[in-house]
């Protein structure tokens, strides 16, 4: 091939993609919740062939959706309780936000920030209520696309059989076998990152309640229950879980040694969580570079917005895997998967 068509092939393959991802944002409404579908079915289904095998199709189907609805109700319950308590106590405590700010800002004009007071003549501490109400509104607002999540659910758990069946009917039985294998690969790994984010959340959820109680904080068990639910989203959800503690801390205590006390142990927290036990829970199951999964976090973040970044790790996943299932793209997943290459036969490892 040519430099001209290898350069044409790479133009036209450029314009695909951001055709492609323009449609996925602008069909947002309808594609993201059947993503989340996807993701959810592969989680769930060996719940329901254990259940099948002792019950009709119909009631273990049912019994499984049950379980989803009560899994995600919890998780979301969680996270609405706990900003609609941080929501209260800030209604509650507005005096102490702008005397707080006051102070800051004559502390920044003593030391020649001039635009501190030009600032802080538009400043309202109203503003901070107004976030918090429109993150518990959008956290509220979720009902819509959960019923449409779990239709897409419904419907997929009922016709999961039949579509393994017409799969194993395909003529060309080398895709139907490439299918076959990757589908349950790429559920075994949704199976796996999730089991993972699970345990720790619920242990980062518990050790935050336990730092900010034993640190005389209130609102510690609120505080519990977003760092539990806001770590299934990497990186943003650990940044919210740490930054809002840190500034309420300021607040309460009026001393930024506290606050940063507080800053540094959960920071701390949320390092050993992420960056330590996690990725030794997964092992090589989940091995995906760190680099590529901050990309998939902001990126689909900003496609999809807080949907985007919670599901944005599990697109990467899949695409990786079955990468990893081809051998024309094997490369692919090699090459992101985070590992370092074993060295040539004959040659020592690098040092």
């Amino acid at each position: 091939m040519s430099g001209v068509d290898r350069g044409t092939s790479v133009a036209v393959a450029l314009m695909a993609a951001i055709l492609i991802f323009g449609a996925l944002a602008l069909a947002q409404a309808i594609v993201v919740p059947l993503a989340f579908a996807l993701f959810t079915i592969a989680i769930v289904w060996p719940l329901q062939r254990a259940l099948q095998k002792h019950l009709p199709n119909l009631v273990a189907v049912a019994l499984t959706l049950v379980v989803t609805l009560v899994v995600v109700a919890s998780v979301t319950g969680a996270v609405v309780w706990g900003f609609g308590r941080v929501a209260q106590w800030i209604f509650a405590n507005v005096a102490r936000f702008q005397l707080l700010y006051g102070q800051a800002s004559d502390w920044l004009e003593g030391h020649g920030f001039l635009l501190a007071s030009v600032f802080s003549e538009n400043f309202d501490v109203r503003w901070m209520l107004r976030l918090v109400q429109e993150v518990s509104g959008r956290l509220q607002g979720l009902a819509s696309f959960l019923i449409i999540t779990l239709v897409y659910v419904l419907l997929g758990l009922l016709e999961v059989n039949a579509f393994k069946s017409q799969v194993a009917r395909l003529k060309r039985q080398d895709i139907a076998a490439y299918l076959t294998e990757t589908g349950a690969h790429i559920a075994a790994r949704f199976q796996k990152y999730m089991a993972v984010r699970t345990y720790m959340s619920i242990a980062t959820g518990a050790v935050v309640w336990a730092f900010t109680l034993a640190a005389g904080m209130e609102l510690a068990t609120a505080w519990g229950a977003i760092a539990f639910a806001l770590n299934y989203i990497p990186f943003i959800g650990p940044f919210v879980a740490t930054f809002l503690p840190t500034l309420f801390a300021l607040a309460q205590f009026e001393s930024w040694q506290m606050a940063l006390l507080v800053f540094a142990c959960l920071n701390v927290i949320q390092f050993l969580s992420g960056s330590y036990l996690e990725p030794r829970m997964a092992g090589k199951a989940l091995a995906i570079s760190p680099t590529m999964v901050l990309f998939a976090v902001f990126f689909w973040a900003f496609l999809w917005g807080l949907a985007g970044a919670f599901i944005g790790v599990p697109i990467v996943i899949a695409a990786l895997t079955a990468c990893a299932h081809s051998s024309s793209a094997r490369w692919i997943a090699d090459l992101f998967s985070g590992e370092v290459a074993p060295p040539p036969a004959g040659e020592a490892p690098a040092a």
